[in-house]
C-alpha cells in the first residue's frame, strides 16, 4: 500500500489544527478552508483510524480519548518535519521567538544575549516579555523563561536561576529615618508594593509577625525591575531579587541592609514543547544559556525533568 493511501496527511495537518485550536471553525480559518472542508478531512482521518477522533457538540467539538492520545503524537510529527526541512535547507533567516518575564528579561537576558548572537549569527533572536503564561500551541514562541515550579504538562524544563528575596533601598532614603538597623525600622518607610506575598514571607522569617501592610497604601508597577528603579530614586523600599542589581549595589544606589533572604518554592526555569526538544535552534539557546547560568548543567540533556504529557 502506498505511504500516502496508510498516512493521509492533508487530513492529519487538518487534525492537528483542530486538536489545538479546539475548533472546526478556527482551524479552517487558519488553514485558509471551509468548514466543510474541515469536517471532511476529520471524517477521512477518523475511517483511516477506525474510531472517532472527536465528540461534536452545539457549537464546540472536544478531543475523544484516542484523539487526546493521538493529537501530540501528530503534532511532534509535524514539528520533526517542519525542522528536519528547515535544518536542509540551512535556513539562514531562522528566528528564534522567545517569551521572558519581563525582570528576566530586562536584567539578565537582554543583558547577556549579545554572546548567542555573536556565537550564531544565522539564528535572528526575537524577545517579547509578559507576567502572562504563554500557550505554546496557540502563540508564536519557540522558548521561555518562566517562573514557577517547572512542572508543566507537555513541556521540557531546565532550571535558571534560584529565585531568592530581600528588601533593598537607597542609602540616602534610609538616612531619613537614621538608617536601618532591624527589620522594623523598614516600616517607618514606605513599602514599594505592600500587597506582594513576598513581603509577609520575609517579615515572618525576621521575626516581625504584624507587620500590618493591608492597612498600607496600595501600589502595583507590574514587575520588579520598575520596582527597583522606584527604589533607586528614594521612593520606598523594595523587595527584590538581590543578583539582578550588582550593578546598583556597586554603584551605591541600592542596598541590602539584612543578609536574610527568603525564598516560595518559585524558580526561574527554562521551558520548550517536548516536540520542539530536537530543533537546532532551541538546542544551540538550551545549551548557551545553560552554560553561561551554571556550567555544569550544560551536558545537552533533553531537561531535569521529564515532560508529563
Amino acid at each position: 500500500m502506498k505511504l500516502s493511501k496508510q498516512f493521509p496527511l492533508n487530513a492529519l495537518r487538518v487534525f492537528e489544527a483542530a486538536a489545538r485550536l479546539g475548533s472546526f471553525t478556527r482551524a479552517g480559518e487558519e488553514l485558509g478552508m471551509t468548514q466543510t472542508a474541515v469536517s471532511y478531512q476529520i471524517k477521512l482521518i477518523e475511517e483511516n483510524v477506525g474510531e472517532p477522533l472527536f465528540l461534536r457538540r452545539p457549537r464546540q467539538v472536544a478531543l475523544t480519548d484516542v484523539g487526546e492520545r493521538l493529537a501530540p503524537k501528530v503534532t511532534e510529527a509535524f514539528e520533526m518535519l517542519h525542522d528536519a526541512v528547515a535544518s536542509a535547507r540551512g535556513d539562514v533567516d531562522t528566528a528564534l521567538l522567545i517569551h521572558s518575564t519581563p525582570t528576566f528579561g530586562a536584567q539578565w537576558l537582554a543583558r547577556n544575549i549579545g554572546t548567542f548572537q555573536l556565537a550564531h549569527p544565522h539564528i535572528a533572536v526575537r524577545l517579547t516579555t509578559s507576567d502572562k503564561i504563554i500557550d505554546f500551541g496557540k502563540e508564536a514562541a519557540d522558548i521561555a523563561i518562566r517562573y514557577g515550579d517547572g512542572i508543566w504538562p507537555g513541556l521540557v524544563s531546565h532550571p535558571l536561576m534560584r529565585v531568592e528575596f530581600t528588601p533593598m533601598l537607597s542609602p540616602a532614603l534610609a538616612e531619613t529615618i537614621g538608617g536601618v538597623h532591624e527589620p522594623r525600622d523598614l516600616l517607618k518607610l514606605r513599602i514599594i508594593d505592600a500587597g506582594d506575598p513576598w513581603w509577609r514571607v520575609w517579615f515572618r522569617a525576621a521575626g516581625v509577625h504584624d507587620p500590618d501592610l493591608a492597612g498600607r497604601p496600595a501600589s502595583r508597577l507590574g514587575a520588579q525591575t520598575l520596582e527597583a528603579r522606584a527604589a533607586v530614586a528614594g521612593q520606598g523600599v523594595a523587595i527584590l531579587t538581590p543578583e539582578f542589581y550588582a550593578d546598583d549595589v556597586a554603584l551605591g544606589r541600592l542596598y541590602q541592609p539584612f543578609d536574610l533572604r527568603c525564598d516560595d518554592g518559585h524558580d526561574y526555569w527554562l521551558a520548550y514543547p517536548h516536540a520542539r526538544r530536537n530543533a537546532p535552534k532551541i538546542r544551540a539557546f538550551r545549551d548557551w544559556i545553560l552554560g553561561e547560568l551554571d556550567p555544569a548543567t550544560a551536558s545537552g540533556q533533553d531537561g531535569n525533568r521529564p515532560p508529563l504529557a
